[in-house]
């Protein structure tokens, strides 16, 4: 069935209306996926600046322990001596 004449510039201003609205919801969605891409990597940079200092803890702690074994030895077992005390109550 076709419009009436008169219904065709009615018709024209809501196609445009909605062209203007998916442009609009188009330019945010852009800005978020920007806005997620950043924050993905920052999270990707801060991840790995904490495994290469967990990395870094780890390489102190054998180094220490290789160097003073025995202090080692008694600081591991004052933590075990520690930790069952707390979970004795």
């Amino acid at each position: 069935m076709t419009e009436p004449v008169s219904g065709a510039p009615r018709t024209a201003r809501v196609a445009e209306n909605l062209h203007d609205a998916v442009d609009a919801a188009a330019e945010k969605v852009g800005g978020a996926e920007e806005s997620l891409r950043e924050q993905a990597e920052k999270a990707r940079q801060t991840a790995e600046y904490a495994k290469a200092r967990g990395a870094e803890v780890i390489d102190s702690m054998a180094r220490y322990t290789r160097d003073n074994p025995l202090a080692a030895v008694g600081v591991a077992f004052a933590a075990g001596f520690l930790l069952a005390s707390l979970t004795r109550r």
